[in-house]
């Protein structure tokens, strides 16, 4: 199994008792699963099997937890909130593991936790719900808002930089006429709200770029631009040297060095590999930097999401590359 899913996915991995009776599980062997930790109870009548939710990235095992908890549920009228709303739009969780479930309150239950479930107390607009295979949840761009408000700025920049994503970059093509449509959008609701947070979430989404592929692009990114460093280039294209295209993930001109974010999902996650194995990924890697070095004349800078836990660290690595924060 990939470590990503979709709603559909999440739902077929939870089964209610009956269900499991019915494909000729007894009631002794559902016991003894869940003694033996093969079977998981995620909530009442609700369980998964233990090897398939440990094997999901975070946002796979909380959709998991949040389609649960919309059977248990059992109300149309429930708004998902927050990054339970998140990973319904497929949006990443940088660094989180949610440990409840987040929906919109209703009535009196403001505030309230209860098996699991967080009920906030916020006021939505017209647009501000949308059914996404069945489930209701906070829009893509209230979401967007709710996170810059909420969540550290790490984990809100990931999920900025990846709604952006959706509507600015078709492949590698960045569209700025797109991402400024964006931004304005984004800026004009920003504006308009006094929640608690908000200065922070405008300066934010201001800084979001979907060029980010990936999580560990947009955190470099962050602690980059807190190292003091302005004109980074991103993905910047460059032509090999028999016409191969291909897109670095940062450049430096100043200093003559393109930046890289190796992520383990590269070279661990099957949805990334494209049916290739590590090594052939290592290999491939390596031509393509030859294939750029040769080209260009520029070096090459490596990190891992170890290096970009904070700007110190990753400015600590980047001066083993010559790259130093200008002044």
């Amino acid at each position: 199994m990939t470590k990503t899913l979709g709603i559909a996915d999440a739902r077929a991995l939870v089964h209610s008792r009956e269900q499991l009776q019915s494909s000729g599980t007894t009631d002794r062997a559902i016991e003894a699963a869940l003694a033996d930790g093969a079977l998981l109870r995620l909530r009442r009548d609700c369980y998964v099997d233990a090897s398939a939710y440990e094997g999901l990235w975070t946002e796979g095992r909380h959709l998991v937890q949040t389609v649960a908890a919309a059977r248990n549920l059992n109300d149309r009228g429930t708004v998902f909130w927050g990054p339970s709303a998140a990973v319904l739009h497929g949006l990443p969780l940088y660094r989180l593991r949610p440990a409840i479930v987040h929906t919109v309150a209703t009535g009196a239950h403001h505030g309230r936790t209860r098996a699991g479930v967080r009920q906030h107390e916020v006021a939505l607009g017209e647009d501000d719900v949308v059914d996404i295979d069945g489930m209701l949840c906070t829009s893509l761009d209230r979401t967007v808002l709710d996170l810059a408000c909420t969540l550290p700025t790490e984990a809100a920049l990931c999920a900025a930089d990846a709604a952006q994503r959706r509507e600015t970059v078709d492949g590698h093509e960045f569209d700025p006429d797109r991402a400024a449509l964006w931004q304005a959008r984004m800026h004009h609701r920003a504006s308009a709200s006094r929640a608690w947070g908000i200065r922070r979430a405008r300066e934010l989404l201001a800084f979001s770029d979907g060029r980010a592929q990936l999580p560990g692009e947009s955190v470099s990114r962050l602690q980059l631009q807190r190292l003091g460093f302005r004109d980074v280039l991103l993905q910047v294209p460059i032509t090999g040297a028999d016409g191969d295209r291909y897109w670095l993930d940062f450049g430096f001109p100043g200093s003559k060095v393109f930046g890289e974010f190796d992520g383990r999902g590269k070279y661990l996650d099957d949805d990334l590999r494209s049916g290739r194995t590590a090594e052939v990924i290592v290999l491939d890697e390596k031509r393509r930097e030859d294939d750029v070095r040769g080209v260009t004349g520029w070096r090459f800078a490596r990190w891992d999401s170890t290096h970009i836990r904070t700007a110190e660290i990753l400015g600590r690595r980047l001066t083993q590359f010559g790259l130093r924060p200008p002044g």
